[in-house]
């Protein structure tokens, strides 16, 4: 399908210019000036996207797919740039939702994989190369950097390319000073999903509250995981944190960060963890001393381990990613440039988040579940 797709692709590339100013189809960036811009050296998804699409697009994700309207010559070609060669599923299941969603959109299409793993950055950058040298080839580009910094030159030479369209996985700031913007990035906001858990924890648990925190390693994740959920329950709800663990996001750091808080701050009633495994180590040394009832833990992502334990009555909450949306979104995106209704889309889309507590039913939970992961499946995958 390269010569039907190249021509509705070509007129989304016209409007690229020279500076980092401009994205297709979303006008002159930023579209608007939030907080602490002039510090940052990315925008956030709030300065470039406008009002409601992000929205609508969440919409049509979590919804029954709706056919494509046209005709193909034959099957889209879709490269894909990833470190799927890593332990993680986010990309495998970010695959399968894609492929299944463009399945129910009744969109045919051949997918050419690049993997890698997260520390091979050099290799990126050859497979990067060999896409843009293969331009005429591929009618999309997915590209999964395996760091923003580091991967922010392929970046540009991909999106300055017009033989396709270049979609990025897995950030949402865009950097401000590329050349060249790609057409949308697909991520979840941690800084969303901090603000999500910090109403729920201030509507369940009020004001007043006494906390310590199992925090990640420092930078933007643990910045926007605990850094602005801190910051919104100290501000909203007056609540006291009385020490910071940084667990690095590994289990024996949350094991020994909540066992710490356990015996020297027994006035927290509430223990944060910045990710899963800090969760698991966390609700671990709870076990091992009996105080699992006592203290009110959350996790991070809402994995399956993270369900299971909220199952066992272990962890109390968790902000829970919709997995399957970026992969059933990058779907949707996809059947818009096919239909021409590429300025319908956000500039940056963010998945869903919402909360999964202790107060759920056993069927609620499921079916939850159910949903973040309708296409690639519940459970762990055949890797």
């Amino acid at each position: 399908m390269k010569q039907l797709n190249k021509a509705l692709l070509t007129t989304s590339a016209f409007c690229l210019c020279a500076t980092a100013a401009v994205a297709d189809g979303h006008g002159k960036l930023p579209l608007k000036e939030l907080p602490g811009i002039e510090n940052r050296d990315y925008w956030v998804p709030g300065e470039v996207n406008a009002d409601g699409k992000l929205e609508a697009l969440q919409a049509t994700t979590g919804a029954e797919a709706v056919k494509y309207s046209g005709t193909q010559d034959g099957p889209l070609q879709i490269a894909l740039i990833y470190p799927s060669a890593d332990t993680s599923d986010f990309w495998a299941r970010n695959y399968l939702a894609m492929t299944k969603r463009l399945d129910e959109l009744g969109i045919e299409y051949e997918t050419t994989e690049f993997a890698s793993r997260q520390i091979e950055h050099s290799l990126q950058s050859t497979y990067a190369n060999q896409v843009v040298q293969d331009a005429d080839l591929y009618d999309f580009v997915i590209f999964g950097p395996s760091e923003l910094a580091i991967q922010a030159d392929n970046i540009d030479k991909m999106a300055g390319n017009d033989g396709f369209a270049t979609f990025v996985w897995a950030f949402h700031t865009p950097p401000k000073d590329l050349k060249n913007q790609p057409d949308a990035w697909f991520d979840f906001s941690s800084a969303a999903g901090a603000l999500t858990m910090c109403d729920y924890m201030l509507g369940r648990l009020g004001n007043d509250v006494t906390m310590a925190m199992n925090r990640g390693i420092p930078g933007i994740t643990d910045d926007q995981r605990s850094g602005d959920f801190k910051a919104c329950v100290e501000e909203k709800g007056n609540w006291t944190t009385v020490y910071e663990h940084y667990g690095e996001y590994q289990r024996e750091g949350g094991f020994e960060g909540t066992s710490l808080i356990l015996q020297a701050y027994p006035e927290a009633t509430i223990i944060h963890n910045a990710n899963t495994a800090m969760a698991m180590g966390s609700v671990e040394a709870q076990v091992a001393v009996g105080k699992e009832k006592d203290v009110f833990s959350t996790g991070w992502g809402g994995t399956g381990l993270e369900l299971d334990a909220i199952r066992r009555g272990e962890l109390d909450a968790t902000p829970m990613r919709m997995g399957d949306d970026v992969g059933a979104a990058t779907a949707e995106a996809i059947k818009a440039h096919m239909e021409g209704r590429q300025d319908e889309l956000p500039f940056v889309f963010l998945g869903r988040i919402t909360v999964a507590h202790d107060q759920m039913s056993a069927e609620e939970l499921d079916a939850l579940e159910q949903e973040a992961f309708r296409f690639s499946g519940v459970g762990a995958l055949e890797r």
